[in-house]
This record gives C-alpha cells, structure tokens and sequence, in this order.
C-alpha cells in the first residue's frame, strides 16, 4: 500500500493516520481510509484497555475503538459515514465521527457521557494508578478518557 504524506511533511501509512488523506477523490482513491480497518480492531478486553493506556495500540486504532462502540460506521458504497446506530446526542455535533485525540471538545463530551459510577473503571478495576506528574500530557489524558469510556462500555454487557 502507498504511503501518504502529510501537510507536515511526515509520511503516514493510512491504516495509522487519521490526518492521511487521499488526494483523489474517494472512488478513485486505490487507499481505503484508515476507518475502514474496522476488523482489524484488537478485542474490547482488559489486556486492549492496558495496551491503549501503555501507547501500544496507535491513536488511530484506539479512536476507530471509540467510534465503533458509540455506533459510527462507514459506508464503503456512499463513501460516507453512517450514523444511524449512534445516540442523538452525539449525532446531532458529530455527525461524523470526531478525533478524540485532537479535539478536547470531543473527549470531554466523552469524559460527561461517562457515568458516575464509571468515572474510576481504571483505577478500581485494572489498578492503574495513573500516569506520573511530568510523563504525560493532553494525548495521554485522552487516551485514558477513551480507555475508562471503553472500560465503562465493556462493564455495561452491551
């Protein structure tokens, strides 16, 4: 598969890159876009959950986690995305999927949709103590955000 290149300069394997884009025009576009890996997601589990929180699993991986459980999923025909298994709250500001890494916005809509007796899944069921002052910034905090919503996910039974 091709390698894209970013506005940055960076090269980006469109499996790992939410920010690749193709710049032909989706039909004609030999790259599918990295959300259409969805079968080649990790399973919703305990070790997934550590490997998010560790940075073993990629950004991209980990917001195509996020976006499958809330209900998005992409079209391959219309070459859009399909929102209709997605609550209407989230519909409505997102009807595409929204980049929890890059957008606080998004990940704290995700933090206030998380309930209360969820808020501490991390903590109180895998023991994760949190990371040290100095080791971490804005990505990590929403990858726990997006690993505690999971966790709340996968203790709900849905």
């Amino acid at each position: 598969m091709p390698t894209l290149r970013l506005r940055s300069g960076q090269d980006a394997h469109p499996s790992t890159s939410l920010r690749a884009r193709c710049p032909m025009p989706h039909a004609q576009c030999p790259m599918p876009p990295p959300f259409l890996y969805m079968s080649e997601l990790p399973p919703l589990n305990n070790e997934t959950i550590w490997a998010i929180l560790n940075e073993e699993i990629d950004d991209a991986a980990v917001n195509r986690l996020v976006w499958l459980y809330l209900g998005y999923r992409w079209d391959a025909e219309t070459g859009k995305w399909n929102s209709a298994d997605v609550a209407a709250e989230w519909r409505q500001e997102y009807p595409e999927p929204p980049d929890f890494i890059d957008s606080r916005p998004a990940t704290v809509k995700l933090t206030r949709s998380t309930p209360p007796e969820n808020k501490q899944l991390l903590k109180e069921k895998l023991g994760f103590k949190g990371y040290k002052i100095g080791e971490f910034g804005p990505r990590q905090t929403r990858r726990a955000t997006m690993a505690n919503w999971l966790m709340g996910f996968m203790e709900s039974g849905v």
